[in-house]
């Protein structure tokens, strides 16, 4: 199996102090990691070298997230990079309606920001497929299985929510 010192992560985020967190994490991880400010300078750097992996901001100026994702998809060479969307939008009006679309057709797994290193590293390493230690496994797992439920959740209806908010509490599962 590769190790992360094998893998590049194309890192796309308007938000320096955020873009420098996240290449921080990667790299601190042993990943290669190049940056983005935006979904023009993304699509430059996809078209100088493909990136194994991208970790995608959706709320961006000039070209968004999601205008780049669509874009990516378009192009045979690129549709089958992995997408990891890391917003701070989406449960907002700014946001809500890409990352559904962006869920339902394609990466399916998000982070909310704020998030945490090790969570962030053992998403990229899920969705790499790299060998990942039992902690790591258990906290991608995790964040697949949230984005699952949160995805359904938006779905439902208030009556449901109240059930399945009471079997939470419960814990009754």
């Amino acid at each position: 199996m590769n190790k992360p010192a094998e893998k590049t992560i194309l890192v796309v985020d308007d938000e320096d102090d955020i873009r420098n967190f996240l290449e921080l994490a990667l790299a601190e991880a042993g990943f290669r990691v190049k940056t983005a400010s935006d979904g023009f300078e993304a699509l430059e750097q996809v078209k100088k070298e493909i990136p194994d992996m991208i970790s995608l901001d959706l709320v961006m100026p000039k070209k968004s997230g999601a205008m780049f994702y669509r874009e990516l998809v378009k192009n045979k060479k690129w549709a089958h990079i992995p997408v990891l969307i890391v917003t701070g939008h989406a449960r907002d009006d700014i946001g809500r309606a890409d990352l559904k679309e962006l869920t339902m057709s394609g990466p399916g797994i998000y982070l909310e920001k704020p998030i945490s290193p090790p969570r962030y590293v053992a998403a990229v390493k899920k969705l790499l497929g790299l060998d990942a230690t039992s902690e790591e496994k258990e906290m991608a797992e995790q964040v697949t299985l949230q984005s699952e439920l949160k995805n359904l959740i938006d779905d439902t209806d208030a009556e449901t929510l109240r059930k399945l908010k009471k079997l939470l509490k419960d814990k009754n599962l």
